[in-house]
C-alpha cells in the first residue's frame, strides 16, 4: 500500500510538470528513483532492491525504442523506468503495456480534439502507400507536444487497479 500511495503522488508531480512545462527534470526523476529503491529496501531488502533494480531496467529497455525512432522524448522514457522501480519487473511490463495502450488512446483522443486527425491518417496513409518518409510540416499533429505523463500515469493505475484475467 505505501508504494501505490508514494508512486500516485509521485505520477500526480510528473503529470502537473509535464503539463505545465513540457517536460520533466532529472532531478525529480531521481528523487523518484532514490524514493522507490528505498522503499523496496525498506519493504524487501536486498530482494527489494534487486527488484525495484530490474523493474527499472525492464521499463526502460521496453521504452527506449520509442525514444531511438523519435516517437517519445527521454523524460518520459525515464520516467517510465522510475515506473519500474517502484512495481518490479513484471508491474513494469505490465504498466508499460497498459501506458502504451492509454498513449494511443489519449493521442487519437487529442488529435480528433484539435481537428486533425484526418490530417494525420492521410500523411501516414500517404507514407504507407508510397513506401517512403514524409516530413512533417510546421503545423503538423506530428509536430505537437503531447504530455506523455498523463499516459503513464494512466497505464500505470490501470495496470493495478484492473485485473481482467484474475489476480
Amino acid at each position: 500500500m505505501a508504494i501505490f500511495i508514494v508512486l500516485s503522488a509521485f505520477l500526480l508531480g510528473s503529470v502537473i510538470y509535464d503539463f505545465i512545462s513540457h517536460r520533466l527534470p532529472n532531478l525529480y526523476l531521481l528523487l523518484g528513483l532514490l524514493v522507490a529503491l528505498i522503499l523496496q529496501a525498506w519493504l524487501g531488502g536486498w530482494a527489494g532492491i534487486i527488484s525495484g533494480g530490474t523493474g527499472f531496467l525492464a521499463a526502460f529497455l521496453l521504452f527506449i525504442p520509442f525514444y531511438a525512432l523519435g516517437g517519445m522524448a527521454a523524460g518520459d522514457v525515464k520516467l517510465m523506468a522510475v515506473v519500474g522501480s517502484f512495481l518490479g519487473a513484471s508491474g513494469a511490463l505490465e504498466a508499460g503495456v497498459y501506458t502504451l495502450l492509454a498513449g494511443g488512446l489519449l493521442g487519437i483522443l487529442y488529435l480528433v480534439y484539435r481537428g486533425q486527425f484526418g490530417r494525420f491518417l492521410s500523411r501516414y496513409w500517404a507514407m504507407a502507400s508510397l513506401h517512403t518518409y514524409i516530413p512533417a510540416q510546421v503545423n503538423d499533429p506530428a509536430r505537437h507536444r503531447f504530455p506523455y505523463a498523463i499516459a503513464v500515469f494512466t497505464g500505470t493505475l490501470i495496470s493495478l487497479f484492473w485485473q481482467p484475467f484474475g489476480p
